[in-house]
């Protein structure tokens, strides 16, 4: 696929096979295809929550490095949508 959306980002901790897994789609699309990420967790927490140092730092590194962020401020739509039902 040309983009791959990774909705919800670590909103648990990873285990060893999602961990791997994870490394293997993010180093197979490396500078070959789009990827986005969206989390609510702070980019910061990433690490904790991907584990495992050495996995943790290539899949950030091929992450970080080469993305362009966009941080959202303000309350949730959701708010407002639900106010109106």
């Amino acid at each position: 696929a040309d983009l791959l959306i990774l909705d919800d980002f670590g909103l648990q901790a990873f285990d060893n096979h999602a961990r791997e897994t994870l490394m293997d789609i993010i180093d197979d699309r490396y500078n070959k295809t789009s990827t986005i990420l969206s989390s609510q967790i702070p980019v910061s927490a990433w690490y904790d929550i991907i584990g495992e140092g050495t996995i943790a730092d290539a899949i950030l590194d091929r992450i970080v490095n080469s993305s362009h962020r966009i941080d959202l401020k303000g309350e949730s739509l959701r708010k407002g949508v639900l106010k109106n039902e």
